[in-house]
């Protein structure tokens, strides 16, 4: 499996990251043991975890399983969902921050992690308080790095200017939802990303499991996420997203590839992202999505897939300059 660096942070991950959302609650500690050992074995050096997992449960197997090579993985967690039913056990104020990340450092048996997330946007803690909470924790070599879940572009702008003249540390990893059917990430997050040299872990690249090959147009399994879980269910109710299911599972069937493994090429050859988050419940699921890693994806095929479903529309009502019809011409120069 080959290795990217991680933005600036001089860090060399793996090209797929395991997302462990699964400890816990859909594994249990032998499944999740498995699933570890069969990353493991496959080349992946990059773990993704949140303090909110099956409510710590999922830091604490995570923490088991790397007993004996903890210098050989990279280990993120997440602050800012709520962790409990105190008024001030969530968010991104100073006293959540540094209280989580103790906890997390303990329940991961480990003095530090590489890469710590704000999990959601605090519209009631300034942004700068935020900051100067993570600054304290990088500063004290519990955080190596600091890095950004479910916010807007706008807002990690503004915490990234808010960090230089602040001089305080900076997000350097951002973490989006982006799959086929969820491509709102192509419009600002991943251009700025680019520009700001930030790296890029997205999550759920199977949308939900949409791109795994059970569900179509009128077509839907027994069990799975979006059937169990309201969460998801909202996330990928639109129809529209059954239809891109149908004609891209009808595309993987004609490549002689798993739709799971062409869904997690797809969004790893975005130039944007340095590894998507890969999940499952047990190894047989697990199996290929780590195919990715060898996928071949063209040009030409990366555009067909992407033709499958609607590109969303630009930052601006300017729909003209993707068309090339724009002052100056070709289009060429919008992308």
């Amino acid at each position: 499996m080959e290795h990217r660096l991680l933005g600036t942070t001089g860090l060399r991950v793996s090209e797929l990251c395991f997302g462990t959302m699964s400890f816990g609650d859909m594994a249990d500690e032998k499944i999740s043991a498995a699933l570890y050992r069969r990353a493991r074995e496959a080349g992946i050096d990059f773990f993704d975890c949140a303090n909110v997992y099956s409510a710590g449960h999922a830091e604490e197997i995570l923490g088991r399983l790397v007993v004996g090579e903890r210098n050989r993985v990279v280990l993120t967690t997440k602050v800012g969902f709520p962790m409990g039913e105190d008024p001030n056990d969530r968010g991104l104020s100073r006293r959540h921050i540094l209280q989580s990340i103790e906890a997390s450092l303990r329940r991961l048996a480990t003095d530090r992690v590489e890469i710590v997330f704000v999990h959601t946007f605090d519209p009631t803690t300034p942004i700068e308080e935020t900051l100067r909470a993570l600054d304290l924790v990088v500063r004290q070599g519990k955080v190596l790095h600091i890095g950004v879940s479910n916010w807007a572009a706008w807002q990690i702008a503004t915490a990234l200017g808010a960090s230089h003249r602040e001089s305080l540390a900076a997000f350097s990893c951002v973490q989006p939802m982006y799959s086929l059917v969820k491509r709102q990430a192509e419009v600002e997050i991943l251009p700025l990303c680019r520009a700001a040299g930030l790296g890029v872990i997205t999550y759920s690249p199977l949308g939900g499991g949409l791109l795994s090959g059970k569900y179509g147009a009128g077509r839907m399994p027994e069990r799975g996420r979006l059937v169990e879980n309201r969460m998801y269910a909202a996330r990928y109710g639109d129809d529209v997203y059954f239809d891109v299911a149908e004609a891209f599972t009808a595309l993987a069937r004609e490549l002689g590839v798993h739709p799971a493994t062409l869904a997690v090429a797809w969004v790893k050859a975005h130039p944007a992202v340095t590894a998507p988050i890969l999940g499952a419940r047990n190894v047989e699921q697990l199996e290929p999505v780590l195919a990715a890693a060898e996928f071949p994806m063209t040009q030409e095929l990366y555009a067909r897939v992407a033709s499958l479903a609607p590109s969303p529309p630009p930052a601006t009502d300017r729909t003209e300059e993707q068309r090339g019809v724009a002052y100056g011409g070709s289009a060429e120069k919008y992308k």
